[in-house]
């Protein structure tokens, strides 16, 4: 191998090797607060290990799920307030598993920029050990990578993924039957889908992401990077109660998309749109953008972000037992034979 005096580095090329190791250090004890019973490793190897057996499973079925967090980065990356896309990246991989019938047990990410911000980066890995917490998830591995050319600067995207597992038998969807009540369980908002929209609807109102939210507290673009709401423990205490059928996770496609994805072909479900109050938010959208109703409820969650399908003679039991968990459940309708959603009443 030859050396020169002006030889050049990776750092030198726009990767700062010792930058990612400093991240890494950061992050350790983030990671550490989400430790769980089968987690065998930490960070830094080629790989993570987790041991089902003692997770508590004896013959388990594995679930996996992996998502984003979409154009809602765009309003972090600009306003620099990247503290809760963590919690969004988490919610949309383990909101998902867990309408499998699955526990979410462990996490790993992907953080990509071409630049690496130590303290950006360790802000949004901190608030997906955050999510990871409140899921009782373990954040065991991930990969940060900087890649000089391929981002404007500042800019970064994220990406998740997650496994979750369940006992051989025990999956959801199952034994959805007509009469099946439609419990909803509140949003915290706009969550993670829709944003393509939700930026164009911004542009067209003349605010800024720091003007006065018209809709709430506090400034325009904070209001809208409410973190996605993080359902798995209440929901997994639902389902372990019993008579809980089917979960559907309303993201991308609203209610009207999401709900016949756990619905017996043939099916469908009849929904009251009296049963619960529009929050604020989406009625600020639809009149902003003179949105029609259909396009609202097959956009946005609309302030139902989790639909649990369970039996109509378990449906007061699950709803005290949902509540108590921290959630506001509204009774928003029924499964019928007829294909599809049918709407009654009034969103807007």
């Amino acid at each position: 191998m030859t050396t020169g005096k002006n030889g050049i580095t990776y750092a030198d090329a726009g990767v700062d090797i010792d930058a990612g190791n400093a991240l890494v250090d950061r992050i350790k004890p983030a990671a550490k607060r989400t430790n769980r019973a089968g987690v065998m490793s930490g960070l830094g190897g080629f790989g993570a290990l987790f041991d089902l057996k003692a997770a508590g499973y004896e013959d388990p079925i594995l679930v996996a799920a992996t998502d984003g967090v979409g154009t809602k980065l765009r309003i972090a990356i600009d306003t620099g307030v990247v503290d809760g896309v963590g919690i969004d990246l988490v919610a949309m991989c383990v909101n998902d598993l867990v309408c499998q019938g699955a526990e979410p047990l462990f996490f790993l990410d992907y953080f990509a920029t071409g630049k690496l911000d130590t303290n950006t980066a360790a802000r949004i890995i901190e608030g997906i050990a955050e999510g990871c917490v409140q899921s009782n998830c373990a954040l065991i591995g991930g990969e940060t990578a900087e890649m000089p050319g391929m981002y404007p600067d500042g800019d970064f995207d994220l990406a998740g993924f997650s496994v979750g597992a369940m006992e051989r038998g025990a999956h959801l969807p199952a034994d959805v039957q007509k009469g099946d009540v439609l419990l909803g369980l509140a949003s915290n908002g706009v969550h993670s889908n829709g944003y393509s929209l939700v930026r164009k609807l911004v542009d067209l109102s003349g605010l800024n992401w720091d003007s006065p939210s018209p809709f709430g507290d506090g400034a325009l673009g904070d209001a809208l990077l409410t973190p996605t709401r993080l359902y798995v423990t209440p929901v997994l205490q639902a389902i372990r109660a019993g008579g809980v059928h089917a979960l559907a996770h309303i993201t991308g496609g609203g209610l009207t998309e999401n709900l016949p994805r756990v619905l017996p072909e043939g099916m469908g479900a009849a929904i009251n749109l009296n049963a619960w109050d529009l929050p604020p938010v989406f009625r600020w959208m639809a009149e902003t953008g003179g949105i029609h109703q259909t396009e609202m409820l097959k956009t946005f969650n609309c302030g139902v972000g989790m639909i649990v399908v369970c039996s109509e003679e378990r449906a007061d039991e699950l709803t005290v037992l949902l509540a108590e968990a921290g959630e506001t459940v509204a009774r928003i309708g029924t499964v019928t034979e007829t294909p599809g959603v049918a709407y009654t009443g009034q969103l807007l």
